[in-house]
């Protein structure tokens, strides 16, 4: 949690941005695993209550009554047969006062509150729900249909809230910035442990547990797989093998900041040539962002900038042929690259997803192309301003059902070399992944700390921590 006059000064921008009207955050409850008793834990609050009521608790609801100007805090205050198994909760009231707020009351008088609101026709703003149990609360309050909320959500709220989320205070780049270094924990942790013959999922285990010791755990479920042709592939049984490749896609949360990186590595530690090839392109491409993002420039024109980077290479290589600008202009490059660049990151992994992708990731100039194979997977386009943080994440994948898709209908065999591709369909996928802060003048990776990524540090790293396993296991022979 911030200082008070942090969430004070948040309401009271979010005030002048709305203008008029009701705001309505309802923050999250427990979210039940198997049984009403056994909850997934700890309790995740919703990102935007969090960002203008900064509390953790379950059950509470915020309210800005712009046009009264008044603030609540609704929420009923824990018993004692709650304290026996949940231990002391500070009351509503006194919630409320650590992010200055003076007005509390129970649950049921938010009800009498909303009718009353709604009575007179004044103006209710609502995000748009993505738990059931808020979708149910919100029909309660104000008589909206779950079918209907994303539609009647307000747009004039939901525009504000991501210009305000959407550039990081310093005391919220501070916050990813030790997410980031965790994030350094987790993935040295993979490239210390693997090796042929262990699985998957023990690898992912151990990476998930430096999560839950460093941090709040896990921003988003760790990927890590040989089959790094599958976008989210998760940690599974299999054997690691010997020549193979593997991605870990992992980051943790720390004080309710993400952190998100990717590295790829050869499970025996040293690359092949045909593996250091594709891996050299991917590399130079993710390096090319910090080059060409910075204030004023579009995300989506840094996008199409890599990937005709990564055409040009691919050509080298024989797999792409033909005008380079032309290629990328009809998608062939998607089947190397079958998503955007990166996403918007901060308190959530992909930061305000919810919100609408189009209000996060696009703007009035910038718009989404959900035509294109590939390019409507773009989650930012629009110009980056400083103070944004987001992922810079290229990736390339060689996927045999959609290399068989392109190849029976012909798509853009004129760019493409189907014969050499069909021998890459045992080679997997290859994806470098940090987070970066566009700056004044440009943009800077996030974290103190920077995982290997450079193939021959890489190698280094994986070599060295395999020979001080190897003493160690000598010594105690």
């Amino acid at each position: 949690m911030f200082s008070k006059e942090t969430y004070i000064r948040r309401r009271a921008e979010l005030k002048k941005l709305v203008g008029e009207g009701v705001i309505i955050f309802i923050g999250n409850n427990e979210a039940p695993y198997n049984y009403p008793a056994n909850t997934y834990a700890p309790m995740r609050q919703d990102s935007s209550f969090l960002y203008y009521f900064g509390q953790h608790r379950d059950g509470l609801v915020g309210v800005i009554d712009i046009d009264n100007d008044e603030e609540w805090l609704f929420g009923d205050d824990i018993d004692v047969e709650d304290i026996v198994w949940m231990g002391f909760t500070p009351s509503v009231t006194d919630l409320a006062a650590e992010v200055g707020i003076t007005k509390t009351a129970p649950m049921a008088k938010l009800v009498e509150v909303c009718h009353r609101v709604t009575a007179t026709n004044a103006t209710v703003h609502f995000l748009p729900p993505y738990r059931f149990d808020t979708k149910i609360q919100i029909m309660d309050l104000l008589g909206i249909h779950p079918s209907q909320q994303k539609e009647k959500a307000s747009l004039k709220l939901i525009k504000a809230v991501v210009k305000m989320r959407a550039t990081k205070e310093p005391q919220e780049i501070e916050a990813i910035e030790k997410a980031c270094d965790v994030g350094f924990a987790m993935h040295t942790m993979a490239q210390m442990l693997i090796k042929p013959g262990l699985t998957e999922r023990l690898v992912a285990g151990q990476v998930d547990g430096i999560a839950r010791s460093l941090s709040q755990g896990n921003g988003f479920p760790t990927i890590f797989s040989q089959h790094g042709e599958i976008m989210h592939g998760s940690p599974s049984d299999a054997v690691l093998e010997d020549g193979r490749l593997v991605i870990c896609d992992a980051g943790c949360e720390l004080d309710d900041y993400c952190s998100d990186h990717t590295r790829t590595m050869p499970v025996n530690g040293k690359f092949t040539q045909r593996q250091l090839e594709i891996y050299s392109i991917v590399e130079e491409c993710h390096d090319y962002v910090l080059d060409v993002a910075k204030p004023g420039v579009k995300y989506m024109d840094v996008h199409f900038a890599v990937c005709r980077k990564m055409t040009e290479r691919l050509k080298d290589l024989g797999l792409m042929k033909g005008d380079t600008d032309e290629a990328v202009k009809a998608g062939a490059h998607a089947m190397f690259l079958p998503h955007g660049l990166g996403h918007m990151m901060g308190m959530d992994v992909h930061d305000m997803e919810g919100l609408g992708q189009i209000y996060v990731g696009f703007d009035e100039e910038t718009r989404p192309n959900l035509e294109q194979f590939g390019t409507n997977c773009l989650r930012m386009g629009r110009k980056l301003e400083e103070g944004f943080v987001l992922t810079d994440e290229p990736g390339i994948y060689f996927i045999p059902a959609l290399i068989d898709d392109w190849k029976a209908s012909g798509h853009c065999k004129e760019f493409i070399n189907f014969d050499k591709l069909e021998t890459y369909k045992d080679f997997g996928g290859i994806r470098i992944e940090d987070d970066i802060l566009i700056t004044k003048e440009g943009c800077r990776f996030l974290g103190s700390k920077r995982i290997a990524y450079h193939p021959q540090e890489l190698e280094t790293f994986m070599l060295k921590n395999k020979e001080n396993k190897e003493s160690k296991g000598n010594e105690c022979a």
